[in-house]
């Protein structure tokens, strides 16, 4: 049941996804309020505030836009992270592909770069949700490890020593007989997914262009330094150089920081972990990226969201933190053509609800692949024979663009 496709003329031609593990609290970043405990400062644009803790990003919120009416419908780790990366809520007898690889197999690969990549790997129990299932394993992300680390290097991206070019690809000749024979014999699609699949390492092995996306000595310490020398910071760095080399989306996981122990789930301390470790290396990398795109002309091509997978309530616990909330939260997103410097509709007083302009997982995966020119009204036929839209929003309606973004 899939609808006819419309011409790829977007002008997103790639996407680096901020992930915020654990969900940031939105009163205190991007919809400041008066419960809580940081003042909103004003940011380039006029009339829009943010918190005071996103003083870098504040200069350059013309390039991005806020939605502070965000609402989904899980509010548990997990289902949380499943609602929002797939637009489907679990299904013990269904798998639903992540909006990144309907992205990459809608946009196809370029460069023989890895067309989607993930840094750092995700935990294991979550890494289902990033994955592509039944589309296909060549359109599953490519995990990296942590870029901070001083023995960061690719592993999969190296010939063992005893082994060169030359010899694999006699090698793999002698395979491709082998296989012939056996393919006579018998037939299946699946020798079709594995052809690409292996195309696809060989082709990522070989090429000096992957390589050097992934070599970060090539950078300056000064922009090292200037993304943060930190687990995000290196990631959303190598996120950029990746896009820039070729790559369709690249997902920056802030994840249990090695040099804190912490992510955004502060069901204790919420302030002081918003203060002290969040915000601040969110506000270095994110800032530091909209600025480098824009001088290397790649911002009007990749799209940047950065969201986690809800929000956090509008009052605080007994510990002085704030608890899971899917019912209004807050996320930013620009550049790949989607209008900046606006926010797009509003929470309540305290930050609780939506006051105005819902807007639901389907609709945001719309306005999207609207940026990337995909047809986001087309329906997957998934192999146990139910058709999958893939902007999906609330009570299995199509999502619908937001009109002043794209």
């Amino acid at each position: 049941m899939a609808s006819n496709r419309i011409a790829k003329t977007g002008k997103a031609q790639s996407c680096i996804l901020i992930w915020l593990n654990g969900g940031p609290s939105h009163i205190d970043m991007w919809d400041p309020k008066p419960n809580s405990s940081f003042q909103p400062i004003s940011t380039n644009v006029s009339g829009i505030q943010v918190s005071e803790l996103l003083s870098r990003t504040a200069k350059h919120m013309d390039k991005l836009s806020i939605i502070r009416s965000m609402h989904s419908e899980e509010n548990n780790h997990g289902k949380g992270h499943h609602y929002v990366l797939t637009g489907h809520r679990p299904n013990p007898s269904m798998t639903f592909p992540a909006f990144s690889s309907i992205i990459t197999k809608e946009m196809g690969a370029r460069n023989s770069v890895p067309p989607n990549v993930i840094i750092p790997a995700p935990h294991s129990g979550y890494k289902d949700y990033y994955g592509a299932h039944f589309l296909g394993p060549q359109y599953d992300p490519m995990e990296i490890p942590d870029p901070n680390q001083k023995d960061f290097e690719i592993p999969d991206l190296s010939l063992p020593a005893s082994l060169s070019i030359e010899r694999m690809e006699s090698q793999r000749s002698f395979l491709s007989v082998v296989d012939n024979l056996y393919r006579q014999r018998v037939e299946s699609g699946e020798h079709l997914k594995m052809d690409s699949f292996r195309a696809q390492a060989l082709n990522m092995i070989t090429s000096p262009a992957v390589r050097d996306a992934f070599d970060l000595s090539d950078e300056s310490e000064k922009v090292k330094d200037s993304y943060g020398r930190n687990t995000l910071g290196q990631s959303v760095l190598i996120a950029r150089r990746l896009v820039e080399a070729g790559s369709r989306f690249v997902t920056a996981l802030d994840l249990n920081r090695p040099e804190s122990g912490r992510d955004w789930d502060t069901h204790f301390g919420n302030d002081y972990q918003h203060r002290d470790y969040l915000v601040p290396v969110l506000d270095q990398a994110l800032s530091t990226l909209l600025e480098d795109l824009q001088q290397r002309g790649l911002l009007e091509s990749t799209v940047v969201i950065a969201m986690g997978e809800f929000g956090r309530t509008y009052d605080l616990n007994r510990g002085g933190g704030r608890d899971h909330w899917c019912h209004c939260w807050s996320m930013v997103l620009g550049g790949g053509g989607i209008k900046s410097g606006q926010v797009i509709g509003a929470s309540d007083e305290r930050g609780a609800y939506v006051a105005d302009r819902m807007v639901t997982v389907g609709d945001l995966l719309a306005t999207i692949y609207k940026a990337f020119g995909i047809d986001w009204t087309e329906e997957y036929m998934h192999p146990i024979g139910r058709p999958l839209k893939i902007a999906n929003s609330i009570n299995d309606e199509t999502g619908v663009p937001i009109k002043e973004l794209v």
